[in-house]
């Protein structure tokens, strides 16, 4: 979607008419059987996202705050004359959230677990010879960031770490133009086969990451774990570099983004080496500010991936089916909180005394 002001391009957004609710993180199948057992047309609907990626970031790019609220308006309405059953924008940045929010989108919560690479301990005691930084402060090693957690989440990666190691496991890693195409080639086998061993068929074709390789390398990082000289699982982390803020949108640190992983043997905690510790580790020796671990997972914070909200938007053409739906949201809003305050109860980070 283009919107024009004269000859001046002024606003544009990702939009796709989707058959199906596949690949989005958001999930609204019951919202589609609904209709369905109404003898109503859900399918095709409008979606605004990053299809496959549930990272939240920009999706409504406009020059200020009322052009992109008018983005979506122009949206609502070109929806409307082509008689969709709705409008989702997904995992928008708060910019997006607040121009939905004006034009009237229905607003829906989630959870997602990202590592901030600042130490939030304040002063005590250090858990061993290495004492976390002041806080607010990036960790200086894996070490210093082990060191403001729990006693006995330290102790737990290490043995996971530990389990790795003993079994003759090591690890490297590939950046942009370094990962060859062999290292590609890998990879895909790893991601195929954890699609298959769901039962699923791979979402993504051989060529797509062919593609992204070429056309912009400096935003991939791989891991390859060995084995006896063999490769034996990978995991694949997206990058982004640190940017200058845009009209009505803050500067935005760099930040990675895991993606994928598989496989080709068993070994016990490789998953937690590969998809967490060591790009963590990466993360902290390059400077990294952030690290989103992906959808779902609240076993991510036993590594200090902590709660954060996202959001979504949505706007739906049936006026009861609408008000069904607003009501379903603001029940839900309310479990999510409530579900926001138990995590906060169960911080993987030690405090101070006193």
């Amino acid at each position: 979607m283009l919107l024009w002001d004269g000859a001046e391009l002024a606003a544009a957004c990702p939009l796709y008419l989707k058959s199906h609710s596949y690949g989005e993180y958001v999930f609204d199948w019951a919202w589609a059987n609904a209709y369905a057992e109404h003898g109503l047309r859900y399918y095709p609907k409008a979606l605004v996202a990053v299809p496959f990626t549930p990272a939240p970031g920009s999706r409504l790019l406009a020059r200020d705050a009322a052009t992109r609220e008018a983005l979506v308006h122009a949206l609502i309405e070109w929806c409307g004359e082509s008689r969709l059953s709705s409008l989702h924008v997904l995992y928008g940045d708060e910019a997006d959230r607040l121009a939905c929010e004006a034009a009237g989108l229905m607003l829906r919560h989630q959870v997602q677990f990202h590592w901030q690479n600042v130490s939030p301990a304040a002063s005590c005691e250090p858990a061993n010879a290495v004492a976390p930084p002041p806080p607010g402060e990036a960790f200086r090693s894996f070490d210093s960031f082990l060191s403001s957690l729990h006693q006995e989440k330290r102790k737990k990666i290490r043995q996971e770490r530990r389990k790795v190691r003993e079994a003759g496991v090591t690890f490297r890693w590939a950046r942009g133009t370094e990962i060859s195409d062999a290292d590609w080639a890998f990879f895909y086998e790893c991601y195929e086969r954890t699609y298959l061993e769901h039962g699923n068929a791979p979402y993504l074709t051989r060529a797509f990451f062919t593609a992204m390789a070429g056309n912009m390398p400096e935003n991939w990082l791989l891991f390859v774990a060995e084995r006896g000289g063999r490769p034996i699982a990978s995991s694949l982390i997206a990058l982004t570099s640190e940017s200058a803020p845009g009209a009505g949108h803050a500067r935005h640190p760099a930040v990675a983004y895991g993606r994928y992983w598989g496989a080709m043997e068993r070994v016990d905690s490789l998953h937690f080496e590969a998809c967490y510790y060591q790009p963590l580790e990466w993360c902290i020796t390059h400077g990294i500010a952030r690290f989103e671990g992906g959808a779902q997972g609240e076993h991510k914070m036993a590594r200090a991936l902590m709660p954060v909200r996202t959001h979504s938007a949505h706007w739906l053409a049936h006026p009861a089916f609408s008000d069904a739906v607003e009501r379903f949201l603001e029940r839900e809003g309310h479990g999510v909180d409530q579900y926001l305050d138990h995590l906060g109860g169960r911080s993987p980070f030690r405090q101070a005394p006193g």
